[in-house]
């Protein structure tokens, strides 16, 4: 699936909540928790950037709500989950990132 190119780069805030997104669905304060772990703290997403990033995502047709489960019984809560397309561009964005640190290896070690 080719990717918009309008739809990259991703800012960190969207690309850590699809990250947590990918492997399950979450709601919103668990997303903030994982981004923060796995950031080990050094990237923390208030409520309302994260409400205004899920919202600017949804819009954009990278995630969705997902239905509600068992294990969510808090119906105040709503999941989200990461859809096909954000799926794409996720990856998409990780090669970005991967051929921006290519390059920059590159260019160092010929300097080095």
């Amino acid at each position: 699936m080719e990717v918009s190119k309008d739809l990259l780069p991703l800012t960190e805030a969207f690309y850590y909540i699809l990250v947590t997104l990918y492997p399950r669905a979450a709601h919103g304060y668990a997303m903030m928790q994982d981004v923060e772990k796995m950031s080990a703290g050094r990237v923390r997403i208030g409520a309302g950037t994260l409400y205004t990033a899920l919202n600017t995502l949804q819009k954009k047709g990278l995630i969705e709500h997902a239905l509600e489960t068992e294990a969510s019984v808090d119906s105040r809560r709503k999941l989200y989950a990461i859809t096909e397309l954000g799926r794409h561009v996720l990856k998409a964005e990780m090669d970005r990132m991967e051929e921006l640190l290519s390059n920059a290896r590159s260019a160092i070690a010929n300097v080095e």
